[in-house]
């Protein structure tokens, strides 16, 4: 059995699809439903039970899960930025991941986490993902916190050399539209271009960076699982790694990805950034994946234009969009 946390969310989601690639359909999907529209994501993937987070956490809480389990990707977590809430978030993010991941370290089973680049604040400390630059780190919010400190305790623990955190830079692709206002600049993009022909971004407040040369990293999700499998496969490889495609591109470019992934000219307006964000906002951010690939991952990413071409033309402008 395979377990996926967050198996009915974004990235898990796509991960149980590339399970089910690999002919695996004893899954243990995680998730928490609610009352949104998650639960069309698990339409198309095939699996062998589901159950609620707080379900699943008692029964390894009692050691009741009754089944040899063969890897955990615990991509479960509240992503959102601009979460205040950081009782929620230690609990939901912190606490949880330490229970999970000393479950899989008892049963011998794979744990494969998602920290985040979050974790690396403003970038002015680099994106090196070695445990020295580990320590130095401060993140902007709390939720880069929360992923910062189940890093630290590992490290701490000396259990990284047993497990693999992941520090995901800006993920995009399909099955992403339940996370709303945390969705990516593609998916939100592709929306107000088909309402109304043109798209809004943040006006720059740092002299370095004009209006829409903000840079990102952004990584196809599809790129990411098969990362994320290798991880898997290779199971002596351990610690932390970034997951991006080691180049930055900039707002205008993923903006103008998309009006032609559409056949449209580009038509952007740039807008005033919220008070509350200015004081957060990462204007840079580029994932050194030098350490990923001297452990010999041989995942080549897609470009920034093909990756958004294959999202918006295979899916986005599809009548029924999901992968």
């Amino acid at each position: 059995m395979f377990i996926v946390t967050g198996g009915a969310g974004f990235i898990g989601n796509v991960m149980v699809w590339k399970l089910n690639q690999m002919g695996i359909t004893d899954i243990l999907i995680v998730d928490n439903l609610g009352d949104g529209n998650k639960w069309k994501n698990l339409v198309r993937r095939k699996y062998a039970d589901y159950l609620h987070r707080n379900d699943f956490l008692k029964l390894i809480q009692d050691d009741n899960l009754g089944a040899k389990v063969e890897g955990i990707f615990h991509m479960g977590a509240c992503s959102a930025t601009t979460e205040k809430n950081a009782d929620f978030l230690m609990a939901n993010n912190f606490r949880y991941t330490k229970i999970v991941g000393d479950w899989a370290l008892a049963n011998n089973a794979r744990f494969i986490y998602a920290s985040s680049a979050a974790t690396y604040g403003n970038g002015s400390l680099g994106f090196k993902d070695d445990d020295e630059s580990m320590l130095k780190l401060v993140p902007l919010n709390m939720y880069g916190y929360s992923k910062q400190i189940y890093d630290l305790h590992a490290h701490r623990q000396h259990i990284l050399d047993k497990m693999v955190g992941i520090k995901f830079f800006n993920v995009f692709g399909p099955n992403e539209y339940h996370k709303g206002d945390m969705s990516s600049v593609v998916y939100k993009s592709f929306n107000q271009i088909t309402e109304t022909g043109m798209v809004k971004l943040f006006k720059s407040y740092h002299p370095h960076y004009k209006d829409g040369e903000q840079l990102r990293d952004f990584v196809y999700v599809k790129d990411c699982v098969d990362v994320l499998w290798w991880l898997y496969e290779n199971k002596n490889v351990n610690g932390i790694y970034n997951l991006g495609t080691g180049v930055a591109r900039s707002w205008k470019d993923l903006v103008n990805a998309v009006f032609s992934a559409m056949s449209l000219p580009p038509k952007i307006e740039f807008v005033d950034m919220p008070a509350g964000l200015k004081k957060a906002y990462q204007y840079y951010t580029l994932s050194d994946i030098t350490k990923l690939r001297d452990a010999g991952c041989p995942v080549q990413f897609r470009s920034l234009e093909a990756a958004v071409h294959d999202y918006v033309s295979g899916y986005l402008s599809q009548p029924d969009p999901y992968l």
